[in-house]
């Protein structure tokens, strides 16, 4: 119903107006001859249309789609906020600084980037260097040992934020000795790009994979440790066993009394000259075998000694054809060797053949 200002009270209707509360669908109709038909007609455009349900379910899915379009990429950059790029790998190990250098030494050195890959196909990415120094990451003024490994043209590396392009990948390894049975190791990756020289930090991926490779080579150190100490054990609690032996038969021979005999003809003494040589021959028998069992000498053309039972391992020494070893380790396909200068590696079990 219309109202008019300026009438009585300002709340009394218009009279040839009272009809405009008739309204055909979502229009008034108005009363011919009122000064505010105009008006009348104009008023249901502006306010009528808002009554309507389908008009209400367009706008309610139109607000459905704005409130996904802003919802959607939010939830795409709290995904990626979980990933920590950059943030690198510390651990405090258990072993002293000597042993997890020598397998960081080792592991730098093996060619392979764990924890990335180049395609798809691949486990990880192979053709990386050692090097001593790196621009890709600035000059480590903290103290420790620093190795690095790095690839060069690596193509589009997994793993590293908005990475795509042709660059070089980086893997930073710092040694730093905690107290005298800890070390504190530092794992960092990255990966520049070659024409950009934008620098893509890594996920953690690859720094979680070189440690656990590390950490294996700390396990197979210790492990070669424990067995050579036990080996050392065996070997001097078997001396000692000869010893006593050897030492209680000679106080038997001593102890007994020799009758007194009148000499033999020299042809009645001849059998006991041969039973006598014939021990000696088979003490001299048993050394030989026990020698076979333990030494080993080195096929042509020679042979590497590593530092652990891995063909990625760093090599300690190479040993010419005929070097002799001793065993102190056996595994199904290495062994634990000593040399005779005193030192102790790694040689696989086919590069090795009996003492002749």
């Amino acid at each position: 119903m219309v109202r008019h200002r300026g009438t009585d009270s300002g709340s009394r209707d218009c009279g040839e107006c009272r009809n405009l509360s008739r309204h055909d669908g979502n229009r008034a109709v108005p009363v011919a001859g009122c000064p505010y038909s105009l008006l009348a007609e104009a008023l249901p455009a502006a306010a009528y249309p808002l009554r309507n349900p389908a008009i209400w379910k367009r706008v309610a899915k139109a607000l459905l789609i704005l409130a996904l379009s802003f919802a959607l990429p939010s939830v795409s950059a709290r995904e990626k906020d979980t990933a920590q790029y950059g943030a690198g790998l510390i651990v405090n190990l258990p072993f002293p600084e000597s042993e997890v250098t020598q397998a960081v030494e080792d592991v730098a050195e093996n060619g392979i980037i764990r924890g990335s890959k180049e395609y798809n196909k691949d486990d990880y990415i192979t053709g990386a260097k050692a090097l001593s120094s790196s621009r890709a990451f600035p000059a480590w003024t903290d103290g420790g040992k620093v190795f690095y490994k790095v690839r060069t043209n690596a193509l589009d590396p997994r793993n590293f934020k908005n990475g795509g392009d042709v660059g070089t990948l980086t893997v930073r390894y710092v040694v730093q000795p905690q107290a005298e049975a800890n070390t504190v190791l530092r794992i960092d990756a990255v990966f520049v790009e070659l024409f950009r020289k934008t620098a893509h930090p890594s996920n953690g991926t690859v720094e979680s994979s070189e440690y656990k490779d590390i950490h294996d080579h700390l396990e197979a150190l210790e492990l070669m440790k424990k067995q050579t100490a036990e080996a050392e054990k065996e070997k001097a609690q078997q001396f000692a066993r000869n010893q006593r032996v050897a030492a209680a038969k000679a106080t038997t021979a001593v102890s007994i009394p020799q009758p007194a005999t009148v000499p033999e003809p020299l042809s009645d003494m001849t059998p006991h000259s041969g039973a006598s040589k014939g021990s000696a021959q088979t003490l001299e028998q048993h050394l030989q075998d026990l020698r076979r069992q333990v030494e080993r000498v080195v096929k042509a053309p020679g042979a590497p000694l590593k530092s652990a039972p891995f063909h990625t391992a760093s090599t300690l020494a190479s040993l010419k054809q005929g070097t002799e070893i001793l065993i102190v380790i056996s595994t199904p396909y290495w062994y634990g060797v000593e040399t005779h200068d005193g030192q102790h590696g790694w040689i696989p079990r086919d590069q090795l053949e009996p003492v002749p």
